[in-house]
């Protein structure tokens, strides 16, 4: 089929999905419970079983010492995880990914790849040490020991992603969904654990103080560029073996190594003692390293997640296209529902017109729209299942409710990304946060 403009790919040139990013839709018979007839699916439950009996101990005990400290800790990483999980699986809008897998990568991100790298890391930088000196090992052994130990068991854990639900991988965009959630369980793990360090280091008994500058440090400062950024890269180098079927298995293999060793260097880099700067010196100093070596890797990881999700989303759309039939969804609409900030705009005008019922009838549209392409991906031959007809019907039944409302058309008339409103309460909480980092690092 020739696109029509308004479309992914329109003026009659192929969408890129068919240009450069093959998708494989999740076939309809892979279940969750055909995972329990794998080996590997008991693997990773015994290993998950495992780190978590040796992180509740760890738990405990650091509860006995610093009951308020360490309950602190968790509730403020607890929350601070939540924004970061909506935001990760929300991602994939077109096929969302199974709860239970990505509750598994958290899993194996916070339980499995912490155990497992606190003793290795402590054995590499002791290696460096004799093999060295103590003060090349104090220097430089946190940057060498944390990825070479860190980024492998944590790409292990999509590895194992893999093994237990192979058909459930297939974008690149999967891969960086399942290693964001592993790098996060482990940034979330982590990062309890230094805070309650931090208190025991501080030698001020059961105090908060140190558990709100680790917050502020580990989880604004360094969280927003840290684990799950690291993870993500990993994980699209093993998506792209799995679905990059187009290339050779020896370029497969070269871009998952050229992935795993980019965050293996953008974590070497962070941990490194380049620009170091202590914290206590100058809170404004380490701040400004913090961003000098966050913000050149997060950009190139967003990149890729856009150019991602772009792929990803001309697929699908193109799915909807084939059927040439308005009523299911207009070339306008087609290009809303492939760009997030789009669909978030028609959901506001909607609103802005009808009130609550069209923006509610907008959502359910769109999210209508989006089941019906992937089922008509899995189905491509005759476009006839029970699983199409019940989203067609779907969807119809939400273009009845739009034209009721005098909205027939879940489109938007602002291809911004956000209002200004948005765009100047997000500057003023990142404002706010800097500030509160400022304050914190001063005690």
């Amino acid at each position: 089929m020739t696109a029509t403009a308004g479309c992914p790919g329109g003026h009659g040139v192929p969408p890129r999905s068919a240009r450069t990013a093959p998708v494989h839709p999740t076939p309809a018979w892979a279940v969750a419970r055909k995972s329990l007839l794998l080996p590997a699916f008991w693997l990773v439950a015994l290993l998950m079983a495992v780190g978590a009996a040796r992180t509740v101990l760890l738990i405990r005990h650091a509860v006995a010492e610093f009951p308020v400290a360490t309950i602190t800790a968790l509730a403020l990483f607890a929350v601070y995880a939540v924004p970061f999980w909506l935001f990760v699986a929300a991602l994939d809008y077109l096929e969302r990914e199974p709860p239970l897998l990505l509750a598994t990568a958290f899993g194996w991100g916070g339980l499995v790849a912490t155990t497992i790298s606190a003793p290795g890391s402590t054995a590499i930088q002791n290696m460096l040490a004799k093999a060295y000196s103590p003060g090349f090992a104090a220097a430089w052994g946190s940057a060498i020991a944390g990825p070479t130990v860190e980024e492998v068991v944590k790409t292990l854990g999509i590895v194992a992603i893999v093994l237990v639900a192979r058909a459930q991988i297939n974008s690149v965009l999967d891969g960086v969904i399942y290693g964001s959630l592993v790098g996060l369980g482990f940034q979330v793990v982590e990062d309890v654990v230094y805070a309650v360090n931090a208190v025991a280091a501080a030698g001020r008994g059961d105090d908060v103080g140190p558990v709100v500058a680790t917050f502020f440090v580990r989880g604004f400062l360094a969280g927003l560029w840290s684990h799950t950024l690291f993870s993500a890269l990993a994980g699209a180098g093993v998506a792209s073996v799995l679905v990059r079927t187009d290339r050779t298995v020896r370029f497969r293999i070269g871009v998952a190594v050229a992935c795993f060793l980019g965050a293996w260097a953008c974590h070497f880099v962070w941990n490194s003692p380049l620009l170091a700067v202590e914290v206590g010196d100058n809170g404004y100093a380490l701040i400004a390293v913090l961003l000098a070596k966050g913000i050149p890797p997060m950009l190139a990881i967003l990149l890729l997640v856009r150019t991602a999700r772009h792929r990803e989303a001309d697929y699908y759309t193109q799915q909807l296209a084939a059927l040439d039939d308005l009523a299911i969804a207009t070339p306008a609409e087609l290009r809303v529902l492939s760009m997030g900030h789009m669909r978030a705009n028609a959901r506001r005008y909607a609103y802005a017109r009808v009130g609550v019922l069209g923006r509610r009838a907008v959502r359910r549209l769109q999210r209508a729209q989006a089941r019906l392409a992937l089922e008509l991906s899995r189905a491509p031959a005759t476009h006839e299942s029970a699983a199409v007809s019940h989203w067609r019907d779907e969807v119809l039944l939400q273009r009845g409710r739009l034209r009721a409302l005098g909205h027939p058309e879940a489109v938007t008339l602002d291809d911004r990304r956000g209002s200004m409103r948005r765009r100047m309460l997000i500057l003023t909480i990142s404002l706010l946060l800097l500030a509160a980092a400022c304050t914190a690092l001063s005690f």
